[in-house]
């Protein structure tokens, strides 16, 4: 189920938070266009935050996700709302409508809670990636050598080994 699969990724997170200094979690990577590895989390978790706070509505639109700068400027923060997703995220899944801003338009298509889910997924390993490539290149945190890399890539990596 992708409830695990989020789970995985989601602790990994908080498995990396929980060793960052909040002074590299703020400073600004210029590998990463001067965002910091807090800005990348905050990303990663108002975007699951989305999806799961307007489960009730069935209307989702990542466009109007809060920008909670306590999320990108407190690691402990961020590890409490990461433990939050874990465990509100698990529900059934439901039609869902997508809404995003266009130009002079507002774009609607159906989707549901689980496409959402796994869209969410694929967006938080590929913000992982961006974070590791940070996180290496300007500072000396260990970080899961399966951080950041698509679960179709470990399984490869893991056959071809």
């Amino acid at each position: 189920m992708i409830i695990q699969s989020i789970n995985y990724c989601l602790l990994q997170v908080n498995r990396l938070l929980s060793q960052i200094d909040d002074k590299d979690y703020v400073m600004p990577c210029s590998e990463l266009s001067n965002s910091s590895i807090g800005e990348h989390i905050r990303h990663i978790i108002e975007m699951f935050q989305c999806v799961i706070n307007e489960y009730d509505s069935g209307i989702v639109n990542y466009d109007k996700r809060e920008r909670n700068k306590l999320i990108e400027t407190n690691s402990c923060f961020a590890i409490t709302q990461i433990d939050l997703i874990l465990s509100t995220i698990d529900k059934p899944n439901k039609d869902f409508l997508l809404q995003q801003n266009g130009i002079n338009e507002i774009i609607s298509i159906d989707t549901n809670y689980y496409r959402e889910l796994l869209y969410n997924l694929e967006h938080c390993i590929h913000h992982q990636a961006l974070i590791k490539i940070g996180l290496s290149l300007n500072f000396k945190y260990a970080v899961d050598e399966n951080f950041g890399v698509a679960f179709s890539t470990i399984e490869y990596r893991n056959k071809n080994n």
